[in-house]
């Protein structure tokens, strides 16, 4: 769909330098998705991998994200894998709904109420980001938790256009359940994409 040089706004590697590749087609279909434009695979030009991989490593950066849409509905293996020779470290953001193809060093796994994941995500999860836009998606990132790695990162993310109702209630989470970090978007405090 798009592809950009900016700032990693939340989870893990908020602040550092990513480019991003963002994929289109999605058939989860999440109500409070902020790119809903990704979701027609169909309505995006399509572009080579050859080029993204220029794109990425002229743009002088060696971390890239690759997100949606949903990702993991492709092959990624040559795209990661051409990346990975050029000695770009790579991320991925997914619902985990789709096995992953390819060769990634970080996994962020954001599992959705609207679409089961597959078991491989938590083998391969670095990271949880679970978005709280109910009460009830406590229970539901717990619920995730408990099937991951003991090392990996817990992060919850308040939806954007809920902040003032729901960042109390995950504040007082965290302090009650200090595993737990809280992932902000700061790109959108900052106003870059």
């Amino acid at each position: 769909m798009e592809h950009f040089y900016t700032i990693q706004g939340e989870g893990y590697h908020t602040g550092r330098a990513a480019y991003f590749i963002r994929i289109a087609g999605c058939d989860v279909g999440c109500v409070w998705c902020d790119v809903k434009e990704s979701w027609d695979a169909n309505a995006h030009e399509m572009m080579s991998i050859d080029f993204l991989v220029e794109v990425v490593t002229n743009a002088n950066s060696d971390f890239c994200v690759i997100t949606g849409g949903e990702p993991c509905m492709y092959d990624l293996e040559e795209l990661t894998s051409k990346l990975k020779n050029a000695n770009i470290e790579l991320a991925i953001e997914t619902s985990g709904c789709y096995e992953l193809k390819g060769n990634i060093d970080w996994y962020c796994f954001s599992p959705k109420k609207f679409k089961k994941p597959v078991n491989q995500a938590y083998s391969l999860a670095n990271e949880l980001k679970v978005i709280i836009s109910h009460p009830s998606d406590f229970e539901f990132a717990e619920e995730h938790a408990k099937k991951l790695n003991s090392d990996c990162k817990l992060y919850l993310q308040v939806e954007w256009s809920k902040k003032e109702r729901f960042l109390p209630l995950v504040i007082d989470y965290v302090k009650k359940n200090p595993q737990w970090k809280i992932s902000t978007q700061t790109h959108k405090i900052m106003n870059i994409p």
